[in-house]
This record gives C-alpha cells, sequence and structure tokens, in this order.
C-alpha cells in the first residue's frame, strides 16, 4: 500500500515511467526475439503435430496476455473503487487496447493452429468461444471508458464493468475440463509439464519477452493519458 500511494503522485508515476518504459519495450523485444529463434531454428518438430507446433510460441504468449490483461484490469478497477487511486482507472484503460490486440492475436493464431491440427478454421469450443467472448468484453469496455471520459463521468461504472468481466477468467481457464471440447488440456502447470523440454523451452523467453512488452506498452499509454488529462486540466483553467 505505501507504494501504491507513494504512486498516486502523476510527476512521480512519470519519473519512474519514462526510463522504465523504453527498458520494458526493448528488453521484451530481445527476449521474445530469442525465443523466437530457438522456437524456429532450434527445436524439433512434434511427433504427432510436426512443423504447426510452432505456432505454440506465438499463440500461448498471447493468450496468456489476453487473459492478464483482463486481470489487469479488474486489478485496477478495484484499487480505484476501493482507495480512489488516481492513476488506477488510467492503468486500467491503458491495458484496454493492448489486451484487446492480444486476445484477438490469440484467436488468430489458434484459428491458423486449429486449421491443420483439427481440420477447420473455427469451432464452437468452450475454449475458442469464451475466448472471443472476452475479445468483445475488451471491446465493450474500451468504448464504455471512452463514453464515460468524454461524458465527465467520474470512472465507477468501466470500474464496475471490469470487474464484473472477470466471470469469463475461470470459464476460459477451465473450459477444457468442464466441457468435451477439442481444445487441447493444460500442458503446463506447477507440478510439471506434458510438452518435452526439448520443444518447451523457448516458450519461456517468448512468455516473458512478450511480458515485459505487453507491460512497456502499457506505461506508454498511461504516460500519453496522463499528458492528455494535464492537458485538458490545463485548458479548462485558461477558459476559466
Amino acid at each position: 500500500m505505501p507504494v501504491l500511494h507513494a504512486l498516486a503522485n502523476p510527476t512521480r508515476f512519470l519519473k519512474i515511467a519514462r526510463p522504465l518504459t523504453p527498458i520494458l519495450l526493448w528488453l521484451g523485444v530481445a527476449l521474445f526475439a530469442v525465443g523466437a529463434w530457438g522456437g524456429l531454428m532450434r527445436t524439433p518438430p512434434d511427433y504427432l503435430q510436426g512443423e504447426t507446433v510452432r505456432i505454440m510460441y506465438i499463440h500461448v504468449p498471447t493468450a496468456w496476455l489476453g487473459m492478464g490483461g483482463w486481470s489487469g484490469i479488474a486489478i485496477s478497477s478495484i484499487v480505484f473503487l476501493v482507495w480512489r487511486h488516481p492513476l488506477a482507472s488510467v492503468a486500467a484503460r491503458a491495458i484496454a487496447v493492448p489486451g484487446a490486440v492480444f486476445a484477438a492475436l490469440c484467436l488468430v493464431t489458434g484459428s491458423i493452429w486449429g486449421r491443420p491440427t483439427w481440420g477447420t478454421w473455427w469451432q464452437w469450443d468452450g475454449r475458442l468461444t469464451s475466448m472471443l467472448l472476452l475479445f468483445f468484453v475488451y471491446l465493450a469496455y474500451i468504448a464504455l471508458a471512452r463514453a464515460d471520459h468524454d461524458r465527465g463521468g467520474d470512472g465507477r461504472i468501466p470500474a464496475i464493468f471490469g470487474i464484473a468481466g472477470t466471470v469469463l477468467l475461470p470459464i476460459i481457464r477451465y473450459s477444457v475440463t468442464w466441457w468435451n471440447t477439442l481444445h487441447q488440456g493444460q500442458s503446463i502447470g506447477l507440478t510439471g509439464s506434458t510438452i518435452d523440454s526439448a520443444i518447451l523451452w523457448p516458450l519461456f523467453w517468448t512468455l516473458a519477452g512478450a511480458s515485459l512488452f505487453f507491460a512497456g506498452v502499457v506505461l506508454m499509454r498511461m504516460r500519453a493519458l496522463v499528458a492528455a488529462q494535464r492537458v485538458e486540466a490545463r485548458l479548462r483553467r485558461l477558459a476559466v
């Protein structure tokens, strides 16, 4: 909590975010490039899926961040509603667009992976359908947050929506367990993995790289939103 209160000052936040943003962005790109190189050049094809298994190195990080992005929106919304943190709603709005992009990339790469594996580009499978719903919920949140800001709202309605949308996360997570689906079950867990280590290792690099890049984009968008708020406040003072 002391850290949250310390970052409540936009000037202090910007002082930290300015140098941190390019570090996260470029480090994320570098780690992802290493993982992509390993996945494309250094790993063998899967004994069942062949070369198509390499889509995993992009698909899994996008799925992870598509869900993780909404978790960030929910946490920021709770912080905003409970402690009225001035940057919490800014963080939620900053996360929404990259979260929606990664959710869309998850759907696209999953469709490409599904074509040779399942014989179809799309199936109304529990995992695919719930992820598609999350993408639409992202779009609804973006529209709602923008409308609330334009009408001068206090941000509570988007925050409540951000918390309510978390109902989709356990559905996505456990859909392969609750229903008989085409999508494979959990391959990586706390106790181990069903994926051979010769194929698995680049995934950790792409996961780390995509996560750092995502964080850098969020910080960049937060800085832009804070700057826009300052400009609006200054214009209102000049108008008065």
